[in-house]
């Protein structure tokens, strides 16, 4: 590309010279002639522009025979002059060159720049714009024919994130740029030494892991959509069965945060009833038996039940459930078992279903509105309260801690699994299944609730086994497993041990989890 530059700036200065060469000689030879009506080298200026355009004025004619040999040379240009003229004009309208010439008047405004085009890029572009007016949103490649063009103001420049980088000069804010399809990042041109330019990258993939480098951050789709799931339908604890059909992405995402987050009483045996190919999911967590029952529902705890064979066959168990999560990777697939499930089943219990489609009467969750906007792919808004839960330790310890960014994905996760499950314990607290946000006003209210109630020996010994249990089932999900001392590389927990074994001093530290409930509350309120 620099040469082809090179080659173009040298044919520019050489022209450049000819024209000047050729101005040159029509001013000398008509000058010397006292019948001439071009007597300066302005004149001869004028003369070719107007004989370059096919104006002709007449008001400037050579001559002698040496401006007429010159006047026959611009004549011959005109034509090709005018042709390239206007070829450049539309190039530059129609290429890369008017919209970098138009970001160059807005290099104060935050850039967003999108790797390609397309339904979630789109959304995501769209949230943004929805908070962020006064932003520009950039597509990294041309704009298809077919695509309609979107409702907000946008750029389709097809160039690299360095460009656009060169492009902003260092002024405003870093730009951000976004790979939204899965694990694109490893496989796309554009993403090559992206941590070494100055920018934000977030980056779409499958594997759950937060991290690259300094400046490259990932973020799991099916983990936001599992999240905001159990966020804004937790479970209630008149919930004994749960039935999920589809085990992919979706499935496989929704049973996990269920296992970390659905935690409610220190008595309850949930058992879930999951429909599809799970065997990869149980060889890689073999220690779910220690928390448990596998393959038969329990009465003394939680269970996890795995079908080969087509949901269609448990009549009596749809019928049963007391709630019915479709949430199969392929969204059309999902609809059809939905009507199949309303046509010919008698359902007693709730059916949420994930959509992209919205329709009237159907609880559906997942949408792309919901999942691809600032707050979800940014980790501002999910990860809110496991920040928050981390400063708050920082400052509670008089020894040297790390800051969020700098924690690995594993104390990240423990982090997140402490903080989804605030929710569940001002549930409990407050009795009230209704509740789905941290308000500072409930969160203190829970907060205050707990102080009173704890002064019940009986009280803040089921409080403490709940969070035990939520702690064991983190550990447990991760394959940790009982040690005389901590050993993080052997994934050994000197309290990874039913509740009753522990030791008083251990019982006690879960009251950590609880406490957060009042500086949290401290924390929205100053927010």
């Amino acid at each position: 590309m620099k040469r082809k530059n090179k080659i173009y700036l040298r044919m520019t200065i050489l022209l450049l010279i000819a024209y000047i060469a050729l101005l040159t000689i029509l001013y000398v030879s008509e000058s010397a002639d006292s019948s001439a009506t071009i007597h300066s080298f302005k004149d001869a200026f004028w003369y070719s522009l107007v004989t370059f355009t096919t104006v002709g004025y007449g008001d400037l004619t050579p001559v002698t025979p040496m401006g007429q040999a010159v006047g026959v040379v611009f004549l011959l240009l005109s034509a090709g002059i005018m042709m390239t003229l206007f070829g450049a004009v539309i190039s530059f309208v129609t290429s890369e060159g008017l919209p970098l010439f138009l970001l160059g008047f807005q290099r104060k405004k935050n850039w967003y720049y999108f790797a390609d085009y397309g339904v979630e890029s789109s959304t995501l572009a769209e949230n943004i714009y929805k908070e962020d007016p006064d932003t520009v949103i950039i597509f990294g490649e041309k704009r298809d024919e077919q695509t309609e063009f979107p409702d907000y103001p946008c750029l389709f420049i097809n160039t690299s994130p360095a460009r656009i980088v060169a492009h902003k000069k260092g002024i405003g804010t870093r730009c951000k740029i976004f790979f939204m399809k899965e694990n694109d990042i490893g496989i796309n041109i554009r993403a090559i030494d992206l941590h070494t330019l100055p920018v934000d990258v977030y980056a779409r993939t499958t594997n759950g892991q937060d991290h690259l480098s300094g400046n490259i951050r990932f973020f799991h789709s099916y983990d936001c959509c599992a999240r905001q799931y159990w966020h804004s339908k937790p479970l209630c604890s008149h919930e004994n069965t749960i039935v999920i059909i589809g085990f992919g992405n979706y499935g496989r995402c929704i049973l996990e945060r269920a296992i970390m987050t659905n935690i409610v009483s220190v008595d309850q045996h949930v058992a879930y009833h999951i429909f599809g190919n799970a065997q990869k999911f149980l060889a890689m967590h073999d220690h779910l038996h220690m928390m448990f029952s596998l393959g038969k529902s329990s009465e003394t705890s939680d269970s996890l039940i795995f079908y080969d064979e087509l949901w269609e066959t448990h009549h009596e168990l749809m019928e049963r459930a007391d709630r019915i999560i479709i949430c199969t990777d392929d969204e059309p697939q999902g609809w059809n078992i939905f009507w199949r499930l309303n046509n010919y089943y008698k359902i007693r219990g709730r059916v949420h279903l994930h959509s992209n489609r919205k329709a009237p009467g159907i609880s559906y969750f997942g949408t792309n509105e919901e999942i691809y906007t600032p707050g979800q792919i940014m980790r501002t808004t999910l990860n809110k309260a496991a920040i928050m839960i981390n400063e708050i330790f920082c400052r509670s310890v008089s020894y040297p801690t790390l800051s969020w960014e700098e924690l690995d994905d594993f104390h990240r996760e423990s982090k997140i699994a402490a903080a989804d499950h605030l929710l569940m314990k001002v549930r409990i607290l407050l009795g009230d299944e209704t509740i789905t946000e941290l308000t500072p006003e409930i969160t203190e209210k829970a907060y205050r609730k707990y102080c009173i109630t704890k002064q019940s020996a009986e009280k803040q010994d089921m409080y403490r086994k709940l969070d035990h249990t939520r702690w064991l089932r983190f550990y447990t999900y991760y394959n940790w497993s009982y040690g005389p001392a901590r050993d993080d590389a052997a994934r050994q927990h000197p309290m990874l041990c039913p509740y009753t074994e522990l030791t008083p001093a251990q019982k006690r530290e879960r009251d950590a989890a609880w406490e957060l409930l009042g500086s949290i509350a401290s924390e929205l309120r100053m927010k």
